[in-house]
């Protein structure tokens, strides 16, 4: 009777590894879960998995632009008269203070953590460094995923107020109907496309020279503010803060909720600290930064509530397009376009920083090796995460 044929030695020795590398996953999954960096390996190990070293090129004003460009976009645009129609009543710009104090809070705190790890990953890294690669990967994720829709969702709307801008009143005009997609999901928006497309390629380029861009932007953008603000002050009444129904007609509960509901027009402050290995000084650059940009949005966005409010009653508000709406009743039809064209430029400057933020976050993220490698690597000549813009521009 023939032997029985015996594998090689080698397959088994081959077999016997594998099964005892498959059983020690469970741990070495626990272990890298759990596993946390110093910030010196941080600032150096990790850090080098990038190659090239980001150029360090910016400076405390473009922090403060970059901050204000990113949360000075179309929020107030939308929820200011949303909530003094429904929840605030006039006490509208009490709720934005109140939200800009929660906010500067917030920034400190992001403050504190840039300044001790000056790196490109913002949150994901804070966390990474405290909690362990589990914990920092979960919100890393979330903040990554948070950017790319909203920043589809804000493209979108660029059409909308480029449109305003032009006076088209419909903005699927500017759109491609697609036919055999499902109804909402149609509509092919080039214009959005293309910016999304000349930022990306602006953004792989210079950081420097993005932020320059965005510094002229903001300026303009600041400047339509003012001109909001000063109109509606001029043409208003101070009695539409108190008729009808008082400052506060839906009480102090209205006012806190409105805070709550505002508060997302403050969102944007944390993409600076995501561009801290891009700042020459970053112990003095990054506190007045992040806490100047919060300081002179709050400024502004409790301004613009209160300009609202004083132009029209809080009941006769409408509750889309309040400001231009606003404009209309004053017999200013011609700023409907003007508020059109300063949102389009706030938009543009919202992505622009949104778009900084979550190619930093994915580098850095790359750097963990939570994702391929090569999404870490930053480019010898432009000193950007070229790879990771590009992947996520596309």
């Amino acid at each position: 009777m023939a032997a029985a044929i015996q594998p090689p030695p080698h397959t088994t020795i081959f077999f016997s590894t594998y099964l005892h590398s498959l059983s020690q996953t469970p741990h070495r999954l626990r272990k890298r879960m759990l596993a946390t960096w110093t910030p010196d390996q941080e600032l150096n190990q990790v850090r080098l998995r990038s190659g090239a070293d980001m150029k360090r090129k910016l400076n405390w004003f473009d922090l403060v632009a970059l901050g204000i460009g990113g949360m000075l976009g179309v929020g107030v645009f939308v929820t200011t008269g949303h909530v003094a129609l429904n929840i605030s009543g006039p006490s509208v710009f009490i709720s934005y203070l109140i939200a800009g104090v929660s906010a500067l809070l917030s920034s400190l705190c992001y403050t504190e953590f840039s300044i001790e790890i000056p790196v490109a990953g913002g949150a994901f890294s804070y966390l990474r460094v405290t909690f362990g690669e589990f914990v920092g990967y979960f919100a890393g994720a979330n903040i990554l995923m948070e950017y790319v829709l909203s920043n589809a969702a804000v493209a979108r709307s660029f059409t909308e107020y480029l449109c305003c801008a032009f006076g088209v009143s419909d903005p699927d005009s500017w759109r491609v109907e697609v036919d055999g997609f499902v109804k909402g999901y149609n509509m092919l928006d080039f214009p959005a496309v293309a910016l999304i497309a000349l930022l990306t390629l602006c953004l792989c380029h210079s950081t420097k020279e993005s932020s320059m861009l965005n510094l002229i932007m903001t300026v303009f953008h600041v400047v339509f503010f003012g001109f909001i603000v000063i109109a509606g002050f001029y043409n208003g009444s101070v009695e539409n803060l108190v008729k009808p129904g008082g400052l506060a007609p839906f009480g102090v509960k209205g006012v806190l909720d409105g805070a709550a509901i505002v508060y997302f027009s403050y969102i944007g402050y944390d993409s600076v600290s995501t561009m801290a290995e891009e700042i020459q000084y970053p112990s003095k650059s990054l506190p007045m930064g992040i806490v100047g940009s919060v300081v002179i949005v709050s400024a502004l966005y409790c301004l613009m509530a209160l300009s609202l409010c004083v132009m029209v009653p809080y009941d006769q508000i409408s509750d889309k397009a309040s400001f231009s709406m606003a404009f209309q009743n004053m017999g200013w039809k011609w700023a409907s376009n003007v508020v059109g064209a300063g949102a389009s430029l706030g938009i543009v400057a919202s992505l622009l920083v949104a778009m900084l933020g979550q190619a930093r976050y994915l580098c850095v993220i790359g750097r963990a090796r939570l994702v391929p490698s090569w999404l870490a690597k930053v480019h010898p000549s432009t000193g950007t995460p070229f790879n990771a813009t590009l992947f996520l521009g596309k």
